[in-house]
């Protein structure tokens, strides 16, 4: 018997164990005694510890991150976690993709993070965050993921830091050798700005069947998805998986859409599009926690319950995964990327796109 099969029963045995002590150590639970020895140990919520901060251009680093007690996940490659820092007293949340590869043990993964100039949190991981602290974490998800086994031929168009999930995936093909035909096309401002230029280089050295294409966009422009027939001319044959700005996007959605191959193509948006129109802002309350939150009317719902510290549930933060969803009990909220209002009672939302329209109530 491998040790893989024995360690669930013992993780199960002891998790039985601490259950069974909480019934003998309140108001004090055990977890409150064994955070004193290890930060990781804890029932309530996933931890992991920054282990290495491996600086990789001048504005992103990569945080490498050992997940505590409690953390069961292998992701796949391309999907996202949830890290939550303190910061000024409060918990922060942001999601950021994996650029590791998923491993057995599960003892680490890493996120890759590029510090942005209206980013406040991504700025402090890059610049502010040092080794040895102890972060919240959100199980992966996401649907921008490597299949198994991969198409035979793939296309990947990355911009910017849209290079990370892709990434993990790159680097899961090496892992098990099994590299089919692929073209990368990685548009950045210019080499110095290239997330993991060398290693990719490496990789193209070490895999005839990788290609990577740079295009420097300070001196190039970017990239015109009209020519994708001269830059890569058997580009309808390939899955494509496409990841960056959201001008990029955009573009490389409405060509496929235009050339019938909208279903041969995968989009990972790293930002919200908050095409509707804002609320009237109002007061937000969340009635089994007794918390109140006054925003504005371009807070979504999901930030209001951050900022009142109410324990909100939440993945991707673009209203894609439905992680975020809680029940209205009464008011108006309206859809962020749609305008579209939503005034039942009891109807579901998700709270990562919605904004108050006056005050409301959700159930939680």
């Amino acid at each position: 018997m491998t040790s893989s099969t024995t360690s669930a029963p013992r993780t199960r045995a002891w998790e039985r164990l601490r259950r069974g002590a909480d019934k003998l150590t309140t108001p004090l639970l055990p977890d409150d005694y064994l955070q004193l020895l290890n930060p990781l140990w804890s029932s309530r919520e996933l931890r992991g510890r920054i282990e290495k901060v491996v600086r990789e251009t001048d504005d992103a680093a990569t945080l490498v991150i050992r997940p505590g007690w409690g953390w069961h996940h292998q992701h796949r490659p391309g999907q996202y976690v949830g890290i939550g820092v303190q910061v000024g007293g409060r918990f922060h949340w942001r999601s950021y993709s994996v650029s590791s590869a998923p491993k057995r043990s599960g003892r680490h993964l890493a996120i890759t993070v590029r510090a942005m100039p209206e980013g406040f949190l991504s700025d402090h991981l890059v610049n502010g965050l040092e080794p040895g602290t102890i972060v919240r974490l959100a199980t992966p998800a996401g649907d921008f993921v490597l299949p198994d086994p991969p198409p035979a031929k793939a296309l990947f168009l990355v911009g910017g830091s849209g290079i990370t999930p892709v990434m993990s995936m790159l680097r899961t093909l090496d892992r098990r050798g099994t590299m089919p035909d692929v073209v990368l096309h990685y548009s950045s401002t210019g080499p110095d700005r290239m997330i993991f230029r060398d290693e990719l280089r490496t990789l193209h050295e070490r895999h005839d069947a990788l290609e990577v294409i740079e295009r420097h966009t300070d001196a190039e422009g970017p990239l015109d998805v009209g020519d994708l027939d001269d830059v890569v001319p058997d580009w309808r044959e390939r899955e494509t998986w496409a990841c960056g700005p959201a001008p990029m996007l955009d573009a490389v959605e409405e060509h496929f859409e235009h050339q019938g191959l909208a279903e041969h193509l995968h989009v990972e948006r790293f930002t919200l599009d908050r095409g509707g129109d804002g609320g009237e802002g109002g007061t937000v309350t969340f009635r089994s926690s007794g918390k109140e939150a006054e925003v504005d009317g371009a807070t979504t719902l999901l930030e209001a319950g951050e900022e009142a510290g109410v324990g909100m549930p939440f993945g991707c933060r673009m209203g894609i995964c439905h992680t975020c969803t809680l029940t209205l009990v009464d008011g108006v909220v309206r859809d962020l990327r749609s305008g579209d209002e939503y005034d039942q009672p009891n109807e579901s939302i998700q709270t990562c796109i919605t904004v108050p329209v006056g005050d409301c109530t959700l159930d939680i």
